[in-house]
């Protein structure tokens, strides 16, 4: 039988379809990752319940595929999983008739099990962790930890997840290892806070250590740490960064906000002060790191005032790269209890004054790197060109590098040098640096 996995919301969402993936291809079951396939046995919605808009793409992926299935010709199987099931799962059953079965966020050995019983095949369901990769053959997400233990005062996720809840360190290096002997290049570690890690299981926080021997132990090329909670923020990781070559000085860590009054409101545990002597540690331990952040515009409270305190602090730190996204009120935070005062327009015109803002930035650090050479990941090919990452760039979310494929024959899923020849908001153009094997070097 065909399963096609229908995964929506972030890297943590992708990792948990790869290995229930894994697991139905253990049992038998072709299994695929295409949200345009309609021909398909059995469909698994894999949710995002975060915030409106993620709640809203979810309701219409699985009513699409209600849809298709109402018109097939055969039985279909529709099941819907994950975080924005864990949150609505009486109210959406009641809603969407067509759905066959409904699994939360931690059924991912029931929902393989469901699936097997559905086909009558005999065989049983050995593993959950045996991954199936969606992402190409030479990257992969590496979830160090689930849950969350942060209270932060507008999130869902510790609602939906659960407490923080770290896999012991021998276990992830063992997975790391099996991905590279795979040929995966490129580790990109996640978790909902990767700081936190090893606390809950050796009473103190080892995301050095774990960051240490991934880079000794691993073989990966690159690895890329993604998800770091400001408050608290482990100085250790840094010094681990600066030690090995394969560990990218890249760093994702979200502040949401600099005004003081509504970090305090968001029960972030920093104010503005901590934040910018954190970011000028940061830089002044690694001075070429590459900085990622997120930031939340039209949070309750959020006057004219802060808004144009967040706009100068944004100018001011440069960063690399950024991404905003509007308040969204959930219910069973603290914030509810704060309204939305903020009309959506109002959100929405902050948000596109903070991107223009950022797009500026962005432009003006890729207009330096013109001439510049670097090395990059080739990750696929489009049309006329090969598109490629360099050691600043995360997959999905940050900007990419365009190399005419008519120039050179570049191999997707490897290394290369190419130099820079002209520079957008957020992509770059780049030509292929052509080594010359001197015939003296050679002999």
């Amino acid at each position: 039988m065909n399963v096609n996995i229908i995964t929506l919301g972030c890297s943590k969402n992708t990792v948990d379809s790869e290995n229930l993936a894994g697991a139905l291809v253990d049992a038998g079951f072709n299994v695929f990752f295409d949200r345009q396939r309609n021909d398909c046995d059995v469909v698994i919605v894999n949710t995002c319940g975060f915030i409106g808009d993620a709640k809203e793409e979810s309701v219409n992926t699985i009513l699409q595929q209600a849809a298709v299935k109402q018109r097939g010709r055969k039985k279909r199987l529709l099941i819907a999983v994950g975080c924005l099931v864990e949150r609505y799962k009486h109210e959406l059953h009641r809603e969407l008739p067509d759905v066959d079965a409904w699994f939360g966020v931690h059924e991912w050995r029931e929902i393989a099990e469901y699936v097997v019983k559905y086909s009558g095949n005999k065989a049983g369901i050995h593993s959950i962790n045996n991954r199936l990769q969606s992402t190409p053959s030479h990257y992969a997400y590496l979830k160090i930890s689930e849950g969350c233990n942060r209270s932060c005062s507008y999130c869902a996720i510790p609602l939906i997840r659960g407490r923080h809840i770290s896999r012991p360190m021998d276990e992830i290096v063992a997975e790391a290892r099996q991905l590279v002997d795979s040929g995966v290049k490129e580790l990109l570690v996640i978790a909902q806070d990767t700081t936190f890690y090893g606390l809950d299981l050796y009473g103190e926080r080892r995301l050095p250590q774990l960051l240490d021997r991934l880079a000794l132990e691993s073989g990966a090329e690159w690895i890329r740490l993604h998800y770091t909670y400001p408050a608290s923020f482990p100085m250790e990781v840094l010094d681990v960064m600066a030690r090995h070559d394969n560990i990218c000085n890249y760093l994702d860590i979200p502040l949401q906000h600099i005004n003081s009054r509504l970090l305090a409101s968001m029960q972030r545990n920093i104010d503005r002060k901590a934040t910018l002597d954190l970011l000028a540690a940061i830089r002044k331990r690694i001075p070429d790191i590459t900085l990622r952040t997120t930031l939340i515009v039209g949070y309750p409270g959020e006057t004219e005032k802060m808004f144009q305190e967040l706009k100068d602090f944004v100018a001011e730190a440069r960063f690399d790269r950024l991404g905003a996204f509007t308040y969204s009120q959930e219910e069973h935070t603290p914030a509810e209890r704060l309204g939305d005062p903020i009309p959506e327009d109002e959100k929405q015109r902050r948000l596109a004054e903070l991107m223009a803002l950022q797009d500026n930035i962005s432009f003006e650090k890729n207009q330096r790197l013109v001439g510049q050479t670097m090395r990059v990941l080739v990750d696929r090919r489009e049309g006329e060109y090969f598109i490629a990452r360099s050691q600043s760039d995360s997959p999905e979310v940050d900007d990419e590098i365009l190399v005419a494929a008519n120039l050179r024959a570049l191999k997707i899923g490897s290394f290369c040098s190419v130099r820079i020849s002209q520079a957008f908001e957020h992509d770059l153009m780049a030509t292929p640096v052509l080594i010359q094997r001197l015939s003296f070097l050679s002999r």
